[in-house]
């Protein structure tokens, strides 16, 4: 793997605001371990360090462990959608929830728990990706596959509610694109995206730039925080855990 250089934050000039949406199905899946930290903080600081804002986790946390790896991060967590629901119904909760976050949201990475390993750069590109076409869908790719996390205009959200509660997140995707939404592969060098927990850290394929830069920049990959100390502070707003109070960090 490529060497990363440490935390980098982007920021916009307020023109465009898109959220992180991480989904997790259980409890489990956001506190495995992801390199020496839980799945759910490793992802949580690299959307934040791509720009990524605000960052919604969606998990159940009957006892407060979700909440305690995100006490002091920038995430909120947010209570899932009823499971009869199925995954549709989870983006559209936590895609809510970051409009109430942030009225001014008009996208959001829409973010598997086990994509842990995507770097800030990827969360970057796609963001200036977005300030180029605000109503398509944009997906990473590498070497030809397209990955996670995607990002979804929050203008299809009603499109994505009337979906059916047993379709799968890539099939919601292709539904929403069948129902006439722009679809864009976004080229980011990242295997992050297409690798998910399943494969080790040491063991992902080398980043490879992208034929063309889409911010017309050279990306600095391996930018994430994902290799800062675990008690490295973050900037950004309080966790608001629902159910629990958490007073540790991870």
């Amino acid at each position: 793997m490529a060497a990363r250089r440490g935390p980098v934050r982007h920021r916009y000039d307020g023109c465009m605001t898109v959220a992180a949406v991480i989904l997790f199905a259980r409890p489990e899946g956001a506190l495995a371990d992801a390199a020496g930290r839980t799945a759910a903080r490793r992802i949580v600081e690299g959307a934040w360090a791509g720009g990524a804002t605000p960052i919604v986790v969606v998990s159940f946390d009957d006892e407060g462990r979700v909440a305690g790896t995100l006490a002091g991060s920038p995430a909120v967590l947010a209570e899932p959608a009823p499971v009869e629901n199925g995954p549709v119904g989870q983006i559209v909760r936590g895609m809510n929830v970051a409009a109430a976050q942030v009225t001014e949201t008009d996208a959001a990475l829409v973010w598997p728990g086990r994509m842990a390993w995507v770097d800030a750069e990827t969360v970057t590109s796609l963001i200036e990706a977005h300030g180029a076409r605000r109503d398509a869908i944009l997906r990473p790719r590498y070497n030809g596959v397209l990955g996670w996390p995607a990002l979804l205009p929050v203008g299809l959200l009603p499109s994505l509610a009337e979906r059916a509660a047993n379709r799968m997140p890539d099939d919601l995707i292709d539904d929403l694109v069948a129902a006439g939404a722009a679809l864009l592969p976004i080229e980011t060098g990242d295997p992050g995206v297409v690798h998910d927990v399943d494969t080790a850290i040491d063991d992902l394929p080398p980043f490879e730039a992208p034929p063309q830069p889409v911010g017309g920049h050279a990306p600095e990959w391996g930018a994430a925080a994902a290799d800062l100390p675990d008690d490295s502070p973050l900037e950004g707003p309080a966790l608001a855990p629902y159910g629990q109070a958490a007073d540790t960090g991870d």
